[in-house]
């Protein structure tokens, strides 16, 4: 499978439970190299189970676009207009340009709004995924979680490739 086998559209209030179970899963399958278990758990808001409803919070606040292979949902990006917030892809297709696919979606929409610079806060994880992707590390900032956990995160900012109007 590659990125032209997806499609990407806005994410409506059904998928508010799959994109949990996205979250969940892609969290799940991280190796306690660089957050604890216990820090990666406080992550997953302590859920094993899908649970929409917090999902449908977020949705209310970002814009979130979600990436479908056929007709299933296998990814998702969450973004406010130049900070991209969360981008979570299945495990069974991570490695497979989803996730690429929609950073540059995020990206593209910023650029059309005239934003020449977007903004994240990488696990660290997620870090060489967006440097690979242009992005910069600006620098090491704490990331606070549910009941108090503190876990490391890497700022970064990404100038876009702007064009005269």
């Amino acid at each position: 499978m590659s990125a032209n086998e997806i499609s990407l559209r806005p994410a409506q209030e059904t998928d508010a439970w799959v994109l949990s179970a996205i979250h969940i899963a892609a969290i799940k399958a991280l190796p306690a190299t660089f957050y604890t278990q216990k820090e990666l758990l406080a992550w997953r808001n302590y859920r094993d189970k899908p649970d929409g409803s917090n999902i449908l919070k977020i949705m209310k606040v970002e814009t979130c676009k979600v990436a479908i292979k056929g007709d299933v949902v296998i990814g998702f990006a969450s973004f406010i207009v130049d900070e991209l917030i969360g981008l979570y892809v299945h495990p069974k297709y991570q490695g497979k340009g989803i996730g690429r696919a929609l950073v540059q979606h995020f990206c593209d929409e910023a650029t059309e709004k005239g934003i020449d610079k977007v903004i994240t806060t990488a696990s660290l994880y997620a870090e060489g995924f967006y440097l690979q992707l242009g992005f910069t590390a600006i620098q090491k900032a704490p990331h606070y979680l549910r009941n108090g956990i503190v876990v490391p995160v890497t700022k970064m900012s990404k100038t876009l490739a702007t064009t005269p109007k």
